[in-house]
């Protein structure tokens, strides 16, 4: 087959009354292909005949063929935007670029950034559109509202216009390709405003190649504009950022995402549940492409019983999610300590198809409503009145020092769940760990107990008898045990002042009298007021009485019992041996090594 006609006989351009019913490059993008295609094989001299059936009759074959049915084209396609009416969520973009037109004051080069699937290709075109749409009447200038009927218009949206150039970095990333683009723009547009270059993840372009562009970038023609787009924009080089008008757009909300495929679902001819919308929305993250190719597979997936009707129990056995009511009835497990419940649900979700990382993330997103919902004091977030009062009521009884501790537990179990070579047994242990630890006190409450017992003061030992021996009086002990959680607390060199120079007279509930011997001349009441103060929150009384009075310090107590002790040892038979055979032998005594507190050598000259 050649590039000439089959009639050799009459001029090319005399061929095209036979291809009349040949589809246009609008239709073909209407069904998702390519102008460059071609017609269908159902003309044209490569069309090969098709054998009519054994016994049809003449008249049969001789009746009009129906046209061959499109292609089907998904909704992600069918359904991107043509106007800035349509592109949802990116309010705040198109009234910057709206009142840019209105004001002539267009940049030459426009970076848009986001996430996948939230328009920033969409948003190119569009701008293309509306820099050179020139109006039904072939009148008009740059506008935000591209009528769409123009030959621009037309031509733009179906990817033919000679002057809009549109590349794909991640397969052009070399200075070759950026060159081409530098030695272009030279030359005036052949038919539009504007010539437009629409670079498509501008991010995988070379280091090289992004510094050939940099003086284009910055100084164009004033016929060219540049329209970049971009997942990755902390990959592009600041040169570059500074020389383009950023845009960042945004992920789209869940509702209105919820509002955009319930319209859809109207043109499509589709019945939809609203909390199947919900379900696709969610799972969208954001994207509107992302979504529309779940709801592609969920009306494909719905089925042909119910009318094709998209049902949110199909929508989550397609996607592997938990039920609504499962997962709050595992939450509640979880939150009431019922350990065997809790595991006979997991198993059951289990059998049911769903994976364990998406019930942990079905887990964390009930928390994380339920927090919300008790520090804004609003409605937590639901599909259902049945799922809003059941997580208003945990709102209500839940501690919130509670649900930030679950909320981390459930993290850390997230991310186990997700490495582990098994996730099931993962997601069995860590909600495990996850509901004791909810049982646990809280440990602000816990610090709050100690430090009342803390300004309680200390409290006295239990004594087996009424009688006490004289030398020994109670307030004694109960100074012995004041001084250690001094010490314990930290306040070391103000718990040894106590130990070695103080000698109660008297203690009592924020009193202090004290005696002292004469060779210590400092003045330590200030010290022991502030101790005191610090140590149990209030203030004290603190006295020094003359002439050294009251009970022996903490420090000659035990000097006076190593004595006493030095001096039973001495009496022993066998020592009293051992230095008589041995006069000039010395009594070393055994520090003991599993002693609590190391005794310290004091000094009387301290």
């Amino acid at each position: 087959m050649g590039d000439s006609p089959d009639n050799p006989d009459g001029l090319p351009w005399e061929s095209g009354a036979e291809e009349a019913d040949a589809p246009s490059a609008a239709e073909l993008e209407e069904a998702g292909q390519e102008s460059i295609f071609g017609v269908t094989p159902t003309s044209g001299t490569g069309a090969q005949p098709v054998p009519e059936p054994a016994g049809a009759d003449r008249a049969d074959s001789e009746a009009p063929k129906a046209a061959p049915a499109q292609p089907y084209r998904v909704l992600a396609r069918k359904y991107r935007p043509q106007t800035f009416a349509e592109l949802i969520g990116q309010e705040a973009m198109v009234r910057t670029l709206a009142n840019a037109i209105a004001r002539d004051r267009l940049a030459h080069a426009f970076l848009m950034t986001g996430v996948r699937g939230v328009g920033k290709t969409s948003t190119a075109r569009l701008i293309a559109k509306a820099l050179n749409c020139i109006g039904p009447d072939g009148q008009g200038g740059p506008t935000i509202s591209p009528c769409g009927e123009c030959e621009p218009c037309r031509a733009i949206a179906e990817g033919r216009h000679i002057d809009v150039i549109e590349m794909d970095a991640a397969s052009h990333t070399g200075v070759d390709d950026v060159r081409e683009i530098i030695e272009a723009v030279r030359y005036a547009a052949v038919s539009a405003r504007y010539k437009i270059y629409i670079i498509d993840e501008v991010h995988m372009l070379s280091r090289n190649a992004f510094n050939a562009l940099l003086k284009t970038l910055e100084e164009p023609p004033a016929h060219v504009k540049l329209l970049f787009a971009t997942t990755e924009v902390e990959k592009l080089p600041v040169t570059v950022l500074s020389r383009t008008q950023r845009f960042d757009l945004r992920r789209i909300p869940v509702e209105l995402l919820e509002s955009h495929f319930a319209e859809i679902c109207r043109k499509e001819g589709v019945e939809a549940d609203a909390e199947a919308l919900h379900i696709v929305a969610n799972a969208a993250e954001g994207s509107v492409r992302d979504g529309l190719s779940i709801l592609d597979q969920a009306i494909a997936h719905a089925d042909l019983d119910t009318e094709g009707r998209v049902t949110a129990e199909r929508v989550r056995d397609m996607l592997g999610l938990a039920d609504k009511g499962a997962q709050r009835r595992l939450f509640a497990h979880m939150l009431e300590g019922e350990g065997k419940a809790l595991l006979d649900a997991i198993d059951e979700q289990y059998a049911l198809g769903v994976e364990p990382l998406a019930l942990m993330r079905a887990q964390m997103d009930l928390a994380h409503r339920i927090t919300v919902a008790q520090v804004s004091g609003g409605e937590p977030e639901g599909v259902s009145p049945d799922e809003r009062g059941e997580l208003a009521g945990w709102a209500s009884r839940v501690p919130v020092a509670q649900m930030h501790r679950l909320w981390q537990l459930l993290l850390k179990g997230h991310e186990e769940v997700r490495v582990a070579p098994d996730p099931l047994v993962a997601l069995r242990m860590a909600l495990l760990r996850t509901l004791h630890a909810g049982q646990m006190p809280d440990p602000g409450k816990l610090a709050k107990k100690i430090e009342a017992l803390a300004e309680a003061g200390p409290v006295p030992a239990p004594t087996g008898s009424d009688t006490a021996p004289a030398d020994t009086p109670r307030a004694s002990l109960d100074w012995e045990r004041l001084v250690e959680a001094i010490d314990a607390s930290g306040l070391m060199q103000e718990a040894s002042i106590m130990r070695l120079q103080v000698r109660v007279v008297e203690l009592e509930d924020g009193v202090l009298r004290y005696g002292r011997d004469a060779k210590f001349s400092d003045d330590i009441a200030p010290v022991l007021k502030e101790t005191l103060h610090r140590h149990t929150g209030r203030r004290w009384t603190v006295e020094e009485l003359p002439d050294g009075a009251g009970r022996p310090s903490l420090v000659e107590v035990q000097q006076a019992e190593r004595e006493a002790a030095a001096a039973a040892t001495r009496a022993h038979p066998l020592v009293k041996a051992a230095f008589d055979a041995f006069p000039d032998a010395e009594l070393i005594e055994d520090s003991g090594a599993s002693s609590e507190r190391r005794e310290v050598p004091w000094s009387r000259k301290a």
